[in-house]
């Protein structure tokens, strides 16, 4: 059978084309969930790994097929784990329904302005604070961290827990969507290597969380009084009150447009 005859057995039709575009468009929102999080460089991982076994199967080098075959085998439990967080944003998001994220929108403005009301008040007094915002993935073992709380967010309440020598002032407060709910909270600190030395542990915690998590952490600077942003491991410093609102809306949104934000 040659070549011509091959494309008359194989007669595409629109609903080929049509599965291939809704295949095309799952994979691209797959790869919306990875992008700009640690399981880039992971799946990077992966593909060089692939690539090595095919080279050592090429070559027969029996031993290194071997071993590699052993971590593809029990690699795939490690991945689920590894790809926890993305995986639960991925299908956290799909649960999502317009209905849901109309009635979700409601409060946002309420919420947002209580935030940049608290922000500014905070950076004029030069009082260190960091709020993380939870989006998708859960911050429950966070929260478990420092106190829990169920109090709707309000600026006047996130200067009392943020006052200096108050017990709560020295960790982080975890919001869930208008709630706040918990205070006095430890994220992670980021292990990346930071080239400017004016940020503090409060900047790497918040960018250690932004890396593991989806949440928006915002964090005022004790020293400096300037106001930063953190999400999925990228920081934005000295924002507006109107710049601010960009990246909070990002919260509700998607993350893409944090990228509008000019960084300092």
């Amino acid at each position: 059978m040659n070549a011509i005859e091959q494309l008359h057995v194989l007669n595409p039709g629109w609903h080929d084309l049509f599965e291939i575009l809704i295949v095309a468009y799952l994979m691209y929102r797959v790869l919306l969930l990875f992008h700009g999080t640690r399981a880039v460089q992971m799946a990077v991982g992966v593909v060089l790994l692939f690539a090595a076994y095919a080279v050592a199967a090429v070559l027969r080098l029996g031993t290194i097929t071997y071993l590699l075959g052993l971590v593809f085998t029990y690699g795939a439990f490690a991945l689920l784990v590894v790809f926890q967080p993305e995986l639960r944003a991925g299908l956290a998001h799909l649960g999502r329904s317009r209905l849901t994220r109309f009635f979700q929108t409601l409060d946002n403005d309420f919420v947002a302005d209580a935030l940049i009301d608290a922000a500014e008040r905070l950076s004029r007094a030069r009082i260190g604070a960091i709020i993380a915002l939870e989006r998708a993935v859960p911050l429950g073992d966070i929260v478990a961290t420092g106190s829990a709380m169920q109090a709707r967010v309000s600026a006047d309440l996130l200067l009392t827990i943020f006052t200096p020598y108050s017990p709560l002032h020295d960790g982080a407060v975890v919001v869930r969507a208008d709630t706040i709910v918990g205070a006095g909270c430890i994220l992670p600190l980021s292990q990346a290597e930071l080239t400017d030395r004016t940020l503090g542990t409060r900047h790497r915690a918040a960018l250690g969380l932004s890396e593991d998590t989806d949440a928006v952490i915002v964090v005022v600077s004790e020293e400096t009084g300037s106001i930063s942003v953190a999400v999925r491991g990228r920081l934005r410093r000295d924002l507006t009150a109107s710049q601010l609102r960009e990246a909070l809306a990002g919260r509700w949104m998607r993350s893409s447009e944090m990228a509008a934000i000019p960084s300092a």
